[in-house]
């Protein structure tokens, strides 16, 4: 059985790759970095004030553009997507429809 990591390469190995290049762009942020800014943002945000839910929040702002994109790159193929989640594909089809993007009219 292929496992996912032999079809499609770890974010990190890409991320390396991008910041290794003599291009001019600049450098790319891992995911872990950009959602320790954005925590950060958030919580100066908040000013000292408590706020309820936060893994909720944050769990679901990460995962509804994650399901989009890979979706995207796999061309809405539900079969692929679901083997590089690592989901099961009736957990993905759960996760497109509480999202909106895909139809519920199934």
């Amino acid at each position: 059985m292929i496992r996912a990591e032999q079809l499609y390469p770890p974010l990190e190995n890409k991320v390396a790759a991008a910041n290794d290049g003599a291009c001019s762009t600049p450098p790319v942020q891992s995911l872990r970095d950009s959602v320790t800014v954005a925590v950060q943002q958030y919580l100066e945000q908040l000013d000292g004030q408590l706020s309820t839910d936060v893994y909720q929040m944050v769990l679901a702002e990460i995962e509804a553009p994650l399901l989009k994109e890979i979706m995207a790159y796999t061309r809405n193929n539900q079969t692929k997507a679901s083997i590089m989640l690592g989901l099961n594909r009736g957990t993905l089809r759960k996760k497109l429809k509480q999202y909106d993007l895909i139809s519920t009219k199934d």
